[in-house]
């Protein structure tokens, strides 16, 4: 049986959270979307990209970020 002190430790990790709860970071967010910190920051703060403001962090489920990719995919009509 796990106690309170190695749960946490098992979180404390970078890598701790999988799936589609995992908590992501500014610079996880950048990487994922492929642009820089900066344009994370701003969607973030403007309301565009779905986030969480903790103190002075920003954080993001990756769900959400998913959920929001998909639904911009789907604003974009194909030429023909």
């Amino acid at each position: 049986m796990k106690d309170a002190a190695s749960e946490t430790t098992a979180l404390a990790g970078d890598h701790a959270f999988t799936g589609d709860g995992e908590i992501l970071t500014i610079v996880d967010v950048a990487r994922f979307l492929r642009v820089p910190k900066s344009t994370v920051y701003k969607l973030a703060r403007i309301g565009e990209l779905p986030a969480s403001k903790i103190g002075k962090h920003w954080r993001f489920l990756r769900r959400d970020i998913h959920e929001w990719m998909r639904s911009r995919s789907s604003l974009v009509k194909p030429d023909r």
